[in-house]
């Protein structure tokens, strides 16, 4: 295939780029806020995808791009606003688009067995810590919060708690969500599932990051000759 890489100077965009040739891809252009291509409109060419590792403020107007030119998007931001997550669920009625807040399939995986284990403690205490470098904007992490989401398909009652301070004591419906911030920490997300007799513990560590490169384009080959619509990791996983 052919990809745009919206983001092509960041940490992630630089791996994605040097992934391509590897998986027999080729980068049809490259966008960044340092150009010389400041966004899809500036590119004219061929292409047959768009893997975006921007920021999640530049998510509108490059829907608004793929929509008038039928191109597919892997959308691998996070941070979005209420108003940009509604943009990509109405693009994503008419063209393929894949969303998550986090491209490891390691993840996907641990959301699901999260699920599973909610399902089977319906009275336990969840807790879920994530931690990132010190550079991280979002708060808690977009990762976090697909795991929680997850947790709440069999709590639809899970409320959640963004860290805990003054009066912390827990209700029965809280997942509470704790955010570190440390060095070049990578990304560890963990969450413990407590009964008072019991605790299950699970965990994931990102040990480098070349792991979301390698997610993203393997969201984008599922993601080739799929009819309008979203998708996201937990469709990929079923094939």
């Amino acid at each position: 295939m052919q990809i745009i890489v919206q983001g092509i100077t960041g940490h992630m965009g630089r791996k994605i780029a040097e992934l391509l040739p590897q998986k027999g891809h080729t980068l049809a252009a490259g966008i960044s806020v340092e150009g010389p291509l400041f966004s899809l409109a500036d590119y004219q060419g061929e292409a047959d995808m768009v893997v975006d590792f921007s920021h999640h403020s530049a998510t509108i107007p490059l829907l608004t791009e793929c929509r008038a030119r039928k191109l597919p998007a892997v959308i691998a931001t996070t941070g979005h606003t209420p108003e940009e997550r509604a943009a990509i669920e109405e693009a994503a009625q008419e063209i393929p688009i894949f969303f998550s807040y986090n491209m490891s399939l390691g993840i996907a995986l641990l959301a699901r067995l999260a699920k599973e284990t909610a399902k089977w403690f319906p009275d336990a205490d969840i807790e879920i810590v994530e931690a990132h470098h010190n550079r991280k904007l979002d708060v808690p992490s977009g990762t976090a919060l697909l795991l929680a989401d997850a947790i709440r398909e069999v709590r639809p009652e899970a409320e959640y708690v963004i860290g805990r301070h003054e009066n912390g004591r827990r209700k029965p419906q809280d997942i509470g969500i704790h955010s570190l911030r440390l060095g070049n920490e990578v990304g560890t997300h963990e969450i413990l599932v407590t009964t008072g007799t019991q605790t299950i513990t699970l965990k994931h560590e990102a040990e480098d990051r070349t792991l979301f490169a390698e997610g993203a384009l393997t969201a984008a080959e599922f993601l080739a000759g799929k009819p309008a619509g979203l998708y996201t990791m937990q469709d990929m996983m079923k094939g």
